[in-house]
C-alpha cells in the first residue's frame, strides 16, 4: 500500500483557535508540510485546485513547482485537477512543464470539481460540467500521446494538427479519476482503463464503496483486466496517538470547531458526535492499532491500494500533528505496506522506452 498526504489548502481561522494565518503564512506553511511529508518516507504529496473561498489552491502547478524544486523522491499530486473548468491544452502545457521540471514524478487525479462560485467564475453550468470534463480529458489525454492532434470540440476552438509544446516527459502521465458521488466519473475512468480515487471523505462508506463496485464492474465491461484495477482513497481526518483516550482529546476541540463551523454556515452535519464520526466515517483517529484496523476494515470495502490522509494541522497543534504523522509512518503504515499490495504498476516516472537511434545501413 502506498501513502499520500494531501491538502485543499484551506484558508479559513483555525477550527480551535479562531486564528487565521495569513496568505503568505498559509502557503509556506504547504511547503512546509510537503518538506516533512518527504522526510517521514510518504509516496506522495498532493494539493487541490479549488477556485472559490475558503481555498486559496487556485494555481497547483505552481504550487506543485516549488515543492518540486525543494524535494528530491516523493511523487506529486494533484487533487484534483478540475479539466471540466480548464482549457485542455493550457492544461497540458502547465502540466507537461512541471512533469519535466519534477523529473517525472507527477500524478493527476482529475474530477469535474465541485462549488457553485467557481462554476460561475469560469461561466460553466452544472449541466453541461460533465461534458466539458470528459471533452477536456479526451483533448488533454490526446495531445499528451501525440505529436499532432486535430479535435473537433464544443467547448473550445477546434484543434487542426496542432502541435502542442513542450512533448512530455513521461510517455503518458499517470492520470487518476477523483470520484465523489456521480457514476459519470466511474465510468470515464473505467472507460479509459484509468485508476479511480475515491474521495471517501463526507459521508459513511456505503455510497463510495457502491461507485467502487460500479467501477470495477465498468472496467471488465470495455474489456480490460481485472488484474490492473487500482483504487485510491481518502480519510476524512487524522490523530494518531498512543492512546485511545489522547487520540480522541486531542481531536475532540477540532471536531467540535468544525461542527460548529458547519452549522454557522448551513452546510449540512453527517456526523454529530465525535464518537459517530470517529465509527462510521473513514477518519483515523485512535492508537495505531485502531487505525491499522480502520484501514483494513475499508480495504475489505473498496480494494484500495493507495491511501491519502491530511497534509494540514487542521486544528491540531503542530507538534501533535507532527507526532501523529510520524506515528503513522512508523507504527501504521509499515504494517499495511505488508498487508495490503502495491497499485499494479510501478510507484515512478512512466517513460516510453529509450529511442535506439538510427538503423545502420546495411554493407
Amino acid at each position: 500500500m502506498k501513502f499520500l498526504a494531501i491538502t485543499l489548502i484551506v484558508h479559513r481561522p483555525d477550527p480551535v483557535t479562531g486564528v487565521r494565518k495569513t496568505t503568505h503564512e498559509r502557503f509556506r506553511e504547504v511547503l512546509d508540510n510537503a518538506l516533512l511529508a518527504e522526510e517521514l518516507g510518504f509516496d506522495g504529496f498532493g494539493v487541490g485546485e479549488r477556485h472559490e473561498r475558503p481555498f486559496i489552491s487556485s494555481s497547483p502547478t505552481v504550487v506543485l513547482s516549488h515543492i518540486a524544486a525543494r524535494t528530491r523522491r516523493i511523487r506529486l499530486f494533484t487533487a484534483v485537477t478540475t479539466l471540466s473548468l480548464l482549457d485542455p491544452v493550457r492544461a497540458y502545457e502547465d502540466y507537461a512543464t512541471l512533469d519535466h521540471l519534477a523529473d517525472g514524478r507527477l500524478d493527476l487525479i482529475i474530477g469535474k470539481g465541485n462549488g457553485a462560485a467557481q462554476r460561475e467564475l469560469f461561466h460553466v453550468t452544472p449541466e453541461d460540467q460533465w461534458e466539458r470534463n470528459a471533452e477536456s480529458y479526451e483533448v488533454f489525454r490526446r495531445i499528451w500521446r501525440e505529436d499532432r492532434v486535430s479535435a473537433k470540440t464544443r467547448f473550445r476552438p477546434e484543434l487542426t494538427d496542432a502541435e502542442v509544446w513542450p512533448r512530455p516527459y513521461q510517455r503518458p502521465v499517470r492520470v487518476w479519476h477523483g470520484s465523489a458521488t456521480s457514476e459519470r466519473s466511474v465510468d470515464l475512468a473505467a472507460r479509459y482503463g484509468d485508476p479511480l480515487f475515491s474521495a471517501n471523505v463526507t459521508h459513511p462508506i456505503e455510497p463510495y464503496a457502491e461507485l467502487v463496485r460500479h467501477y470495477r464492474e465498468r472496467w471488465e465491461h470495455h474489456g480490460h483486466d481485472p488484474a490492473g484495477i487500482a483504487v485510491g482513497a481518502g480519510s476524512a481526518g487524522l490523530c494518531v496517538a498512543r492512546t485511545t483516550q489522547e487520540a480522541l482529546a486531542a481531536y475532540r476541540p477540532v471536531f467540535e470547531g468544525n461542527l460548529a463551523f458547519q452549522r454557522a454556515t448551513g452546510l449540512p452535519v453527517v456526523f454529530e458526535t465525535l464518537e459517530d464520526f470517529v465509527d462510521r466515517s473513514s477518519a483515523l483517529i485512535g492508537s495505531p492499532q485502531q487505525v491499522i484496523d480502520k484501514v483494513h476494515r475499508y480495504h475489505e470495502r473498496l480494494g484500495h491500494t493507495v491511501q491519502h490522509v491530511s497534509a494540514d494541522a487542521s486544528g491540531l497543534t503542530e507538534s501533535r500533528h507532527r507526532d501523529s504523522l510520524e506515528l503513522f509512518q512508523t507504527e501504521v503504515a509499515p504494517v499495511l505496506r505488508g498487508d495490503i499490495p502495491d497499485p499494479p504498476f510501478p510507484w515512478g516516472p512512466v517513460l516510453a522506452p529509450p529511442d535506439p537511434g538510427p538503423v545502420p545501413a546495411a554493407h
